[in-house]
C-alpha cells in the first residue's frame, strides 16, 4: 500500500476524532455521530489496504520477486 493511503486515513481518522470532540463539547450529538462514522471509514480502509498488502506479499513470495 502507498505511504499516500496510509497518511489519507490517518488524516479521516484525526478529522473524526476533532469532529467528535467537537460534538461532545458542543453538545451536538450529530456532529459526533459524524467524527465516530469518520473513524470507521478510515478504520475500514486501513483494513482494505492491510489485506492488500498480505495478498501482494503473498504473491510476491510466490513469485520470488522480493529476493535479488
Amino acid at each position: 500500500m502507498s505511504g499516500t493511503d496510509r497518511l489519507s486515513n490517518a488524516a479521516e481518522d484525526a478529522k473524526g476524532k476533532v469532529k467528535e470532540g467537537t460534538g461532545k463539547a458542543t453538545d451536538n450529538e450529530q456532529l459526533e455521530a459524524e467524527g465516530k462514522t469518520d473513524q470507521g471509514k478510515a478504520a475500514a480502509k486501513d483494513k482494505v489496504e492491510d489485506g492488500k498488502d498480505a495478498v501482494a506479499e503473498k504473491y510476491n513470495d510466490a513469485t520470488d520477486r522480493n529476493q535479488d
